[in-house]
């Protein structure tokens, strides 16, 4: 296979009209890294593979693969490989002919390429099923043939867009262990979009979080759950309730915010102003029910929701001028002391999990 390469995005805008897609992204993808593009409907996480690719022209900005910028390339020229979340399969032909076609594309002859498409099904676990057309095929198989496709000219780097998104989710789980051990056994460079947090947890080494055309995050997923760098990372993860107010009290450690609603919260953050706008961020699964908080690190709230996930219970609460603050506890907690809704419970939280965010500049 061919050797991973780096990709490098330097400030790369994309628009159509006077709508901004993409504005301004730089990222650095190391080599044989399993990348991650994450974030809703419309946040430009398309638009950027597309440019990789090639399928999309760039409006500014550069892309790079390796020491090649590859900007104007076309996309057969690139050393990159696109699978569509469609898959694209040809109905008419067999397996062995979809793998191979981009070989006969190239001129290969007819031996030589059906030999390697066969090597790429082998890999793929699909050489008992080369005969067959895609419609005698699952799910999951055509998603295999589609990757072989995309494999068979030995890029530098796979691109994927959606490409779990068809599947049940016995199988998706299946196929994030598969493409998470494809990546790894081949080595090279996979960029994948996706809207699924879970997805984008399990199979990356590097998450971009884009919103609005942005990059709001790049880190390793650890870094993302733990330590978030804006409250729309922090909401958008899941894992976090965030906080927004106004500072009035600035010390050499932290600060005291207080909300619209009254309620005053103290957080872990230096060099912010008094009447700065603020937000901060207390970990879902790290608040405590029932203990009396101390001065700024809690608030008695009502309970709105209750909903029983198996190991976890999630509890929503409103009070202190907030409203839909989330609490994950353990199913044995939750039922050692069962609450409901309409319940006033004391909610509290330690001060290292309060964390002042950050905010982009816009």
């Amino acid at each position: 296979m061919t050797k991973a390469a780096e990709i490098d995005i330097a400030s790369v805008s994309k628009l159509y009209g006077k709508t901004t897609a993409v504005d301004a992204i730089s990222l650095k993808i190391p080599p044989g890294t399993y990348c991650c593009l994450l974030g809703p409907s419309g946040c430009g996480k398309t638009s950027t593979l597309r440019m990789i690719a090639g399928h999309e022209s760039i409006s500014i900005g550069d892309v790079r693969l390796g020491n090649t910028v590859i900007t104007d390339l076309p996309p057969a020229k690139r050393g990159t490989a696109m699978m569509f979340q469609s898959y694209a399969l040809f109905p008419h032909l067999d397996l062995v002919d979809n793998v191979a076609f981009s070989l006969k594309m190239k001129g290969m002859e007819k031996i030589e390429r059906r030999a390697k498409a066969m090597k790429m099904l082998e890999l793929m676990q699909l050489e008992a099923y080369a005969t067959r057309r895609p419609a005698q095929l699952s799910g999951g198989q055509q998603q295999r043939v589609a990757l072989a496709r995309a494999l068979i000219t030995d890029p530098e780097a796979l691109l994927l867009d959606e490409p779990l998104s068809a599947l049940d989710p016995f199988l998706k789980i299946r196929m994030r262990a598969e493409l998470k051990k494809l990546q790894t056994s081949l080595g090279i460079t996979f960029v994948h979009v996706t809207h699924s947090q879970e997805e984008a947890m399990a199979l990356a080494d590097l998450i971009v979080v884009m919103n609005d055309g942005r990059i709001e995050q790049a880190a390793h997923p650890r870094v993302v759950f733990e330590a978030p760098a804006t409250a729309f990372v922090a909401r958008f993860m899941g894992d976090h309730n965030v906080i927004t107010g106004r500072v009035i009290e600035s010390l050499a450690t932290g600060i005291v915010l207080e909300v619209s609603g009254g309620g005053q919260f103290a957080a872990l953050g230096a060099g912010l102003a008094v009447g700065a706008p603020v937000d901060i961020a207390i970990r879902t699964d790290h608040v405590r029910v029932g203990e009396m908080p101390i001065s700024g690190l809690g608030f008695t709230g009502i309970v709105s929701n209750v909903e029983y996930l198996g190991s976890t219970v999630k509890l929503v609460a409103n009070g202190a001028g907030i409203d839909d603050f989330t609490v994950i506890l353990d199913d044995t907690e939750f039922f050692a002391a069962p609450v409901k809704v309409g319940d006033a419970i004391p909610l509290s939280w330690e001060a290292p999990d309060a964390i002042v965010l950050g905010r982009l500049a816009h």
